[in-house]
């Protein structure tokens, strides 16, 4: 609920778990509440689903365009885990009473508090990728391979999730401002449009599938850290991992951890020599401590560095582990801090300090670089206003005369994330804020090289959905941008939000999406009937969409054979090596209707962070001495909305049998074995999806039972439970 979901009695929610009830406790529970006034919701009947599926019903969506590779034309004017649905579950329970659930930041909730309002968001997208099951040193060859030349070196050709991990010590304050400042230093060296840096914490890293998403491992803490947590850290070294060590207690390799009392929070003058043996001298922050070499000696890597005193004491090692590639640059200058009189007092110590950050940065950029990490600074993108286009011309006139009668004196309209000022045409001295956007009416003023609305409006063959556009060259994130509209407007109008570039990427919870240039970014506002086959259904929106994606490009003519795929619940791969997109879904039920923004991300043109659609192609044009064309991202979010438009309207016709076989078709997990509740718990066969989508597994016994994520951030077929019974 992402800290929103007030409860009465000051209570927190930690965890959303479905529980299936017998009949015998859902009798007990109504004749408990049998005395409070409560609303009764009793679903419809379902008519039978006893529908043969229609293999190759989806085949042929929007294979008769003309403009199929998303060429330009020659005018240039103008991109579920949540609570169970009423299922099978709920059918022959008698009638379920709903209590109302309040948003304490929902601005429409706000307003119609008086009114029947049932608020459940589905944050639904596992934002973080990870890698196969059973990958090999191959993926690395694949992805150099398929890299362009256009996009120079690949920063992350392992495949894993481009994260960097940060743990600090224990859960308190003083660690959260040591993740800060830790956090702070390591966003000014890497690349902003490649990494995502999170915070660990310690119950997480002992509990959750890390380690196969994670880049770079940062352990910045004094603190003595647990023998069952120095073992993950060990195994996620044996694995191939990379560690960096800034003033901790943590050490390997026969090297070890030892205090001298003369150096503790003085500066020092370090001697550090890079990989190419040129060395940077500089003045540091010493922390105290010095590796010493155990009766083990191993020879270090290329990176060390030493004081300029007597002893020479070693304060940065550079130490490989293993035979799969582990390594850590383990380190006891605060090269973590910047130069501050709160850290040292005498003021020759911080003119010292001051006129060495510089070389501060350098050391710290060639040991990430060493680690694998790219550092390619790049600058941050200043906001762009919005501007308000219309796919179809016939439904410009009723869009403006809606507009007109909701704005507020000031031609805003205000949602609790953000306000739209919607403007005839935008100066550079108006601000542009992530609370306040400015959104452009008039079409003659648009044009870009990122979106190319005639492509779009040729491409898009729906009947409702992406009609009117609100494009963005750079915006925070697509998913507040209808935050205000999604409740008011005409459901004939199809919103939908596109961004060539988002600063604020969301994905599922907490964390963050990364949207270079290049990854088609959009958000596209759904309404569905609650008493439908789908809105009893809401989990299998996401599904619709990770698959319309994939359908939307191997549905093109000759494009049948790139290796698109889905992985439950909602991400896009390449084969089951590398994650190429994702979708996060918010929904909102009001009265009998659910409100739904889908927020999809892919990479069309952009090779990094991970891998994108048109190096696919690339690669499939070598092998098989083809001459496909690479795609746009345009041209693809059209043909996205037509297909989903078209399974939408399939599954609410025939259910979800209509649907399965192309789902099944394009998945990843054929034949795929998981384990239930962590590595060593049983192991069992992924068979399908159920009736409200979730997972389906094969048990040794032989019984197929419905399995739920555990609610870790990382992989959410990782660590699967069955759901409670009583």
């Amino acid at each position: 609920m992402e800290d929103r979901l007030h409860m009465d009695n000051g209570l927190v929610p930690q965890k959303i778990m479905s529980v299936r009830l017998q009949n015998s406790t859902l009798k007990e529970v109504k004749d408990q509440a049998s005395n409070k006034q409560a609303q009764i919701l009793e679903p419809k009947p379902e008519p039978s689903l006893e529908i043969k599926p229609e293999q190759d019903g989806m085949e042929h969506v929007g294979r008769d365009d003309p403009k199929a590779l998303g060429e330009e034309p020659k005018q240039r004017r103008g991109s579920a885990s949540g609570s169970e649905p009423a299922g099978d579950s709920d059918r022959g329970g008698g009638p379920i009473e709903h209590y109302h659930l309040h948003l304490s930041s929902c601005h429409e909730c706000l307003e119609l508090e008086n009114s029947t309002i049932e608020s459940v968001k589905f944050a639904s997208a596992e934002n973080i990728p990870d890698l196969p099951y059973d990958y090999s040193s191959s993926l690395e060859s694949v992805a150099d391979e398929t890299s362009p030349a256009r996009e120079g070196r690949r920063v992350n050709p392992t495949g894993k999730a481009p994260n960097i991990l940060l743990y600090v010590g224990s859960n308190s304050q003083e660690a959260l401002g040591r993740f800060h400042e830790v956090r702070s230093v390591l966003a000014d060296c890497v690349d902003i449009d490649s990494y995502v840096l999170y915070h660990l914490l310690e119950d997480s890293a002992l509990r959750d599938p890390w380690m196969d998403n994670c880049l770079l491992l940062v352990i910045a803490t004094r603190e003595s850290i647990p023998e069952d947590l120095y073992q993950k850290f060990m195994a996620y070294l044996s694995q191939g991992g990379k560690v960096l060590g800034l003033s901790s207690s943590f050490t390997f390799g026969g090297f070890q951890v030892t205090s001298k009392d003369a150096l503790r929070k003085t500066v020092q003058n370090l001697v550090f020599s890079k990989a190419d043996q040129s060395e940077v001298k500089l003045s540091v922050l010493s922390s105290g401590c010095r590796y010493q070499e155990g009766p083990v000696r191993l020879s270090p890597g290329g990176l060390q560095g030493h004081l300029e005193n007597d002893d020479k004491d070693r304060m940065i090692v550079h130490v490989p582990f293993g035979t799969r590639g582990g390594e850590a640059v383990l380190c006891q200058v605060h090269l973590e801090l910047p130069p501050s009189s709160d850290i040292v007092q005498a003021p020759e110590d911080f003119n010292l300090l001051k006129s060495s950050n510089f070389r501060r940065y350098e050391v710290l950029r060639e040991i990430l670089t060493t680690l694998g990490l790219s550092c390619d600074m790049k600058q941050v993108p200043a906001l762009t206003p919005l501007y308000l286009l219309s796919a179809v011309e016939e439904i410009r006139d009723p869009l403006m005369r809606w507009l007109g009668k909701h704005v507020n004196s000031k031609g805003e309209i205000k949602s609790s994330q953000l306000s739209l000022r919607f403007v005839s045409s935008y100066v550079s001295e108006v601000e542009i804020t992530p609370s306040c956007i400015p959104v452009v009416t008039n079409m003659e003023a648009f044009s870009s090289e990122n979106f190319n609305l005639e492509i779009y409006r040729q491409n898009l063959q729906t009947k409702q959905l992406g009609k009117v556009i609100l494009f963005a060259e750079v915006t925070p994130t697509t998913m507040h941008l209808l935050d205000g509209l999604m409740f008011q407007t005409p459901q004939e109008m199809g919103l939908i939000a596109i961004a060539a570039r988002q600063t604020q990427g969301k994905g599922r919870g907490g964390n963050a999406w990364l949207s270079p240039v290049g990854c088609s970014v959009s958000t596209l506002l759904i309404s569905i009937p609650l008493r439908s086959q789908l809105g009893q259904r809401i989990p299998f929106v996401q599904h619709l969409m990770s698959v319309a994606v994939v359908e939307a490009v191997r549905s093109i003519p000759k494009y049948q054979d790139i290796n698109l795929r889905v992985k439950w619940p909602n991400d896009i791969y390449y084969s089951d090596l590398m994650k190429i997109g994702g979708v996060l879904v918010n929904s909102t039920l009001m009265g009998e209707t659910f409100h739904i923004l889908i927020g999809c991300g892919f990479n069309v043109t952009n090779s990094n962070p991970t891998i994108c659609i048109n190096d696919l192609i690339t690669e499939y044009n070598k092998q098989h001495k083809a001459e496909l064309k690479p795609l746009r991202a345009d041209y693809l979010i059209a043909r996205v909305v037509t297909v989903l438009e078209k399974l939408i309207e399939e599954f609410q016709d025939k259910g979800p049998n209509s649907v399965l076989p192309l789902y099944y078709r394009y998945w990843v997990h054929s034949g795929q074995q998981v384990h239930l509740g962590s590595t060593d718990g049983p192991k069992v066969s992924i068979v399908g999806l159920d009736d409200s989508g979730f997972l389906q597994v094969h048990q040794e016994g032989g019984e197929v039972v419905t399995v739920h994520p555990d609610g870790n951030s990382f992989d959410m077929l990782r660590n699967l439970i069955l759901p409670k019974r009583r």
